[in-house]
């Protein structure tokens, strides 16, 4: 018997004041997949992760988590509790807060106002906090104040705090704006990495970064599929080029 797929979206159609945010959109991701979408603002990209974690309930078609769990009739907790994780843009930690104590935070349990005061992490997930530390690259940095971290180092922990919720798809919009060559030459790496037990939907527009994924892309223009392949195929594409490349 097959495997189902991780994420099916079936003719998703939203729109605000009559404006088609989106327009019959459909798109497959198999389970251990990293897709990379892409494409021009206003097609469509932001509008689609609102509709896969419940923020935008869409006005046709399906939403399909799993082999049969409608997406559209849970709210954004419910689905987030299913496993799908997103990360914002802009980089949201516990600035006053060390990177350790941001991911123990994030750790799935009970996480009141009191604990967040009296924080001290089991054996268990002292283990699982040095795991997280290792993958996003923060050992050396675990008593350190995130608000004295470099901006990917923020992503970084975002990340690592995601992780740390052990989710089966990662929702990530833009991981390298305003990154260093080096920091986003790192992200790839960590993305590769996280790759290896979760499903990744990667929003990005640096199409450096997207070719050192080495994933399939899919690219949205006026909230539908313009075109899906490799990043070759999609740099040779002449209707892509014409709406988004070469801009």
């Amino acid at each position: 018997m097959a495997e189902p797929t991780l994420l099916y979206l079936d003719g998703v159609t939203v729109s605000f004041d009559g404006f088609k945010a989106l327009d019959a959109l459909s798109l497959v991701l198999e389970p251990g997949e990293m897709r990379a979408v892409i494409g021009p603002n206003g097609a469509g990209k932001t509008t689609m992760m609102d509709v896969i974690t419940g923020k935008t309930r869409p006005e046709e078609g399906h939403v399909v988590f799993g082999s049969d769990i409608d997406l559209r009739k849970l709210d954004e907790p419910a689905i987030a509790r299913l496993g799908i994780g997103r990360k914002f843009q802009r980089p949201t930690v516990f600035e006053p807060l060390s990177v350790r104590d941001n991911l123990l935070l994030a750790l799935a349990g009970d996480r009141g106002p009191r604990f967040a005061l009296w924080a001290r992490e089991t054996a268990h997930e002292r283990m699982r906090i040095d795991d997280l530390l290792e993958t996003i690259r923060l050992t050396d940095e675990r008593d350190r104040r995130a608000a004295n971290l470099s901006h990917g180092q923020k992503q970084w922990l975002e990340i690592g705090m995601l992780l740390a919720q052990d989710p089966k798809l990662l929702l990530v919009d833009e991981p390298v704006a305003g990154m260093t060559d080096a920091e986003t030459e790192a992200t790839a790496e960590l993305l590769r990495k996280i790759n290896q037990k979760s499903s990744i939907v990667v929003v990005e527009h640096d199409m450096a970064f997207v070719r050192a994924l080495g994933v399939k892309v899919t690219v949205l223009h006026e909230g539908k599929v313009l075109a899906e392949g490799s990043i070759d195929t999609i740099q040779n594409n002449p209707r892509v080029v014409e709406v988004y490349l070469g801009r």
